[in-house]
């Protein structure tokens, strides 16, 4: 590494400990990524086209990145961000680039700091650190790069050594690009993920007429409780035709409900027809979940809960930017008793997979690790989002590997955007876990040998096995 990632970043001070995590490292620092979660866009890997200029590609897409900037003053617009009303933003890359690397200092000590190093320095081999005074010779170096073939995006997925990776689409997206990369004869791998929301959450924007275009898609009536699920049914099965294994849930909570068949076709009525008031919205969604885990058994497609993010907390910013704009925030959240008219369902089954992600990281000993730690269906998935970072992901093993295991965990997944990232974020993760292994061999807590063969495990086969890759 250069001087922007120092060779031992992540690793314990303590030289005997970081002897012993130097070693776990070395044996899996170039193992292949599992990317089983993830919303990189299909099209970049359909089309295999050039990457926009340095801005568009790293800092306009990036919450991580413009939402710090804004807390600092720095409007949205000026960033490149558009807006929902087409008024005017700023399109030129180099200014967007030049206020991004003014500021730059804003991310000292965050992971978006560690990620962005990393990717300037392995992928664009920049070595000066970024400022006003490099903010024209980094973008010229990252714009020429991007111009050579070696950088398309097919390119840059064998280089990062992606053996598969997970994009995410809508349950109404007709996975366009993803016919498309199958019928290119290009050998990467890149898999679709079920993601319902838009007509699963009654509160979701369009929800009746997501609703109708459901049904049209799929040839079933969508005015009736039997027809909505033969409908779901019917798109999860398009969606395993072009290689899905896991569907995703992004709910404010994690209640589940295991209505009667007559209890949740009344419901559905009364969602159907708009007579629906904020709690049956609320129930319907908990049934929901307990459906597609019924759903996974008979189909195998692994289900993701990522729970506790009030979603799009600002009515100003969302009205004027969209969804998705850095003004997510996690709140508290209860999983004992929200999970338990589902796993009373199906929790004892061995062949479901729900993989719960949490924000609230304070449930991960009390609950969740506890509930993992003894229904054969829960696993836990890893530090999310906001705790996607070093100091999460040794909080994460810290507090759920006394109750829960190793093996009640899947590994690691970059939940990303930005594609040049991903490298980053797994060795990052690679780094964090082979610090927390060498910690417990050090401790005598456990053997060497136990230690490598972890190291593996989390990975890379963890995460291959949960996810049927």
């Amino acid at each position: 590494m250069n001087s922007l990632v120092h060779e031992d970043v992540l690793l314990p001070p303590e030289p005997g400990v970081r002897s012993i995590a130097r070693a776990l490292y070395r044996t899996v620092s170039n193992l292949p990524i599992i990317s089983p979660h993830g919303h990189t866009d299909p099209r970049w890997y359909a089309l295999d086209e050039p990457f926009p200029d340095p801005a568009q590609l790293l800092i306009v897409p990036d919450h991580y990145i413009f939402r710090m900037l804004f807390s600092q003053g720095i409007a949205l617009e000026d960033l490149g961000v558009r807006r929902l009303d087409g008024a005017e933003t700023e399109t030129d890359g180099r200014r967007i680039w030049k206020l991004f690397t003014e500021n730059y200092h804003l991310f000292r000590g965050t992971p978006t700091r560690l990620w962005m190093d990393y990717v300037l320095s392995s992928l664009f081999h920049i070595e000066e650190p970024l400022d006003a005074g490099t903010a024209d010779s980094s973008y010229d170096r990252i714009a020429e790069k991007l111009r050579q073939p070696e950088y398309r995006p097919r390119a840059l997925f064998k280089r990062f050594n992606i053996e598969a990776i997970a994009t995410t689409e809508g349950a109404l997206d007709d996975l366009r690009w993803h016919r498309m990369i199958r019928e290119s004869g290009w050998d990467g791998r890149v898999v679709t993920a079920y993601r319902p929301d838009a007509v699963v959450d009654p509160d979701f924007e369009g929800f009746s007429a997501n609703l109708d275009l459901l049904g049209e898609i799929t040839g079933e009536d969508t005015g009736t409780w039997a027809g909505y699920l033969a409908a779901h049914r019917k798109r999860r099965d398009y969606f395993k035709s072009f290689g899905a294994t896991s569907s995703d849930h992004g709910h404010a909570t994690a209640d589940t409900a295991n209505l009667s068949a007559a209890e949740a076709a009344a419901l559905f009525d009364r969602i159907r027809s708009g007579r629906g008031d904020a709690g049956d919205h609320r129930q319907f969604r908990a049934q929901m979940l307990t459906e597609m885990a019924k759903m996974s058994l008979d189909d195998g497609l692994v289900l993701q809960i990522h729970a506790g993010s009030w979603r799009n907390h600002s009515p100003s910013m969302l009205s004027r930017h969209g969804r998705d704009m850095g003004f997510d925030i996690p709140t508290r959240t209860d999983y004992v008793g929200a999970l338990k008219p589902l796993l009373d369902a199906v929790g004892l089954e061995r062949d479901l997979t729900v993989v719960v992600f949490t924000l609230d990281e304070t449930s991960y000993a009390r609950e969740l690790a506890p509930l993992a730690g003894v229904y054969p269906a829960l696993k836990l998935g890893p530090a999310w989002w906001f705790h996607d970072s070093p100091e999460g992901m040794r909080r994460f093993r810290e507090m759920t590997t006394e109750t829960a295991g190793f093996y009640n965990t899947v590994g690691f997944n970059d939940d990303t955007r930005a594609f040049p990232s991903i490298p980053a974020r797994h060795d990052i993760a690679r780094r964090v876990d082979c610090a927390f292994l060498a910690r417990l061999v050090a401790e005598h807590r456990l053997r060497e040998e136990e230690a490598f063969d972890l190291a593996r495990e989390l990975a890379y086969t963890l995460a291959k096995k949960a996810y049927r890759l």
